[in-house]
């Protein structure tokens, strides 16, 4: 039987005394001078699933990346992220430098009941690094004889996927199993897609999607899908992508500003948000006026005064208190990307004040993007936000419509 917006639950499966390779997302930041975690969220996350199949008598190996050639620091091995695994599980974490060699096998076949064991960094395999993917473009059917299947598949009775912030990939690890062995999603896994779907499919009304941040294309991706599916009852829009709905109503922001959107290739989003304005003016609200730096203190001004010679670094007091009221009627809030530049006192108070408007609303909230969580859990309280998504490109691909393939060959697996 399938559930679960046609996923399969571990609460379906009888695990028990089964070897179960489980594909996790724990790549965390890392500190380029140490080559030590500096924030082990997704590592957190993992945990439920993980606990939750060795309590059912599982033998559990669990299969996860870290960095890539586009991000060489981060690609070290997962010995500290076996450690880490250990304190939070308050039990073993068996830890191997090798990905699917004979010494891998060999501690695979030798776990017992309960054990868990990760192996080492799936990029260190040629296969499962981004490149490889995006030139050699393989079908799941064609990767049933890469590596990496060819040499784990047998060896298990179930596959379980629990990481849907890589569920944009279509690698080996992610979705070349399920063609061979009954599949699964795990719990975070599912816990992202309820959310997601609680926004977009039926949420409560008034929605209202924050979009803002410096990157605008993650918003571009998705508000086209938000629109026709009339999923956001109101869009505010700030940071750059405010800046670009400015510049689509005809205001003049000033070299500074205008220059920095080009310089980052978003000008082409300029006729999108015209036509999404022509269309959608009702739903969609860009900043009224603004915030730049004065002989180094803040300083504000309407759109009918913009200090052209500036850059515009934050949305201004009116604009605050007119979108901290359409925060407090929401009965759904998406929040994706801060308001200003968050990380320096001058530029952040209307990041802080609208974040803290979130704390404070009775709406159910959901947040996604790394700035968004960053720039919120130093403001204020996260614990306050109801759902914290793991994933970047994957949540912009879910929330723009476009295929995900984790998803598909979960849904389509034996």
């Amino acid at each position: 039987m399938k559930r679960n917006l046609g996923i399969r639950s571990i609460d379906e499966g009888e695990f028990g005394g089964k070897r179960v390779l489980l594909r996790v997302d724990i790549n965390s930041p890392i500190d380029r001078k140490t080559g030590k975690i500096v924030n082990d969220n997704r590592i957190r996350k993992s945990v439920p699933t993980i606990k939750d199949l060795t309590d059912m008598g599982a033998r559990l190996t669990l299969i996860a990346h870290q960095g890539d050639t586009t991000d060489y620091s981060s690609l070290i091995s997962l010995s500290e992220h076996a450690d880490r695994l250990a304190a939070l599980l308050g039990k073993p974490v068996h830890f191997i430098e090798d990905v699917a060699g004979p010494a891998a096998v060999e501690s695979i076949k030798s776990l017992k009941n309960g054990e868990v064991l990760l192996l080492d960094n799936l990029r260190y395999l040629t296969e499962e690094v981004s490149t490889f993917e995006d030139c050699v473009n393989l079908t799941p059917d064609e990767m049933g004889s890469v590596y990496l299947v060819r040499r784990l598949a047998p060896l298990f009775d179930f596959y379980v996927n629990d990481a849907f912030s890589a569920a944009h990939r279509s690698s080996p690890s992610m979705v070349g199993f399920q063609k061979h062995l009954p599949s699964y999603g795990g719990r975070l896994l599912l816990a992202e897609l309820a959310a997601l779907h609680a926004i977009t499919k039926n949420p409560r009304r008034p929605c209202m999607f924050m979009l803002g941040g410096s990157r605008a294309g993650d918003a571009f991706g998705m508000i086209r899908k938000v629109l026709d599916e009339k999923a956001a009852d109101c869009i505010l829009t700030s940071g750059l992508v405010g800046h670009i709905f400015m510049m689509a109503d005809g205001i003049c922001l000033g070299e500074p500003s205008e220059k920095l959107i080009i310089d980052k290739g978003y000008g082409k989003f300029i006729e999108n948000a015209k036509e999404y304005l022509k269309k959608n003016r009702e739903i969609i609200r860009y900043p009224r006026d603004v915030a730049y730096r004065l002989d180094n203190i803040r300083a504000e001004a309407a759109l009918d005064d913009l200090p052209v010679d500036r850059l515009l670094f934050d949305i201004g007091a009116r604009t605050i208190a007119e979108y901290i009221k359409v925060v407090k009627d929401a009965r759904t809030v998406f929040i994706n990307g801060p308001a200003g530049v968050y990380e320096e006192d001058i530029s952040s108070e209307g990041t802080m004040a609208l974040w803290k408007a979130v704390e404070r609303s009775g709406a159910y909230t959901v947040a996604g993007g790394g700035d968004t969580v960053t720039s919120f859990t130093k403001f204020t309280d996260p614990g306050k936000i109801d759902y914290i998504s793991t994933a970047g490109g994957a949540l912009i691909r879910y929330l723009s419509g476009a295929e995900l393939p984790l998803l598909t060959a979960l849904r389509e697996e034996m």
